[in-house]
């Protein structure tokens, strides 16, 4: 299964919806991260500790794509119309991340109004760095449906074990801080509904 992230802005988890969705992935299968923002940030994520999966860079990728198995991409930020077409035509499930804010929804919403006419359906979006609070979450129901966007079922809750799990150059369910099982549990019900809907 091929699965590529992308985002119209930055600072929405791309990177940590990439490593996070590799690494479950990693568990059905061989997995391989290509990093293709030039950022860098998968990769300097990799560089700072270990990681269960490969990681390398799109110049790279052919050295280790698996023969069967899983690839991630983490792609750069605003891909232009014509990029993002192809992005969601060469891969399985193109992964849509947004936080929950007008300006971030509405970005999100650009990226769809360049999709729909291109009858790409093959994408899915996916809430980050959600408030713990239900009741703000419930308050933003009425933006998305007035996006009508594909979601997921589940959502990323905001938790600070993400940033910990990025300075130690980790998976966050490797690193010993509070909330840390909470915030795998995220990336595994994504994880299991790729898997389900997309991975046959």
């Amino acid at each position: 299964m091929i699965i590529t992230v992308a985002s119209f802005k930055g600072g929405v988890g791309k990177t940590t919806t990439a490593i996070h969705l590799a690494a479950f992935l990693q568990n059905d299968a061989e997995t391989l991260l290509i990093d293709a923002d030039p950022n860098r940030s998968a990769l300097a994520w990799a560089n700072r500790g270990t990681l269960p999966f490969a990681v390398t860079d799109e110049w790279q990728a052919g050295d280790y794509l698996p023969d069967e198995g899983h690839v991630v991409i983490d792609t750069p930020a605003r891909p232009d119309p014509e990029d993002l077409a192809m992005l969601a035509e060469a891969c399985d499930v193109l992964v849509l991340p947004t936080t929950p804010d007008v300006l971030s929804l509405d970005v999100l919403a650009l990226m769809v109004a360049y999709l729909e006419p291109l009858a790409i359906q093959n994408y899915r979006v996916l809430l980050t760095m959600m408030p713990p609070s239900r009741r703000i979450a419930a308050a933003l129901r009425p933006l998305l449906e007035s996006i009508q966007p594909r979601q997921f079922d589940h959502s990323i809750r905001r938790y600070a074990a993400y940033q910990k799990a990025a300075q130690q150059g980790q998976v966050v369910s490797a690193v010993k801080v509070a909330k840390a099982a909470e915030a795998w549990y995220d990336y595994v019900t994504i994880g299991q509904e790729l898997l389900l809907k997309f991975g046959g």
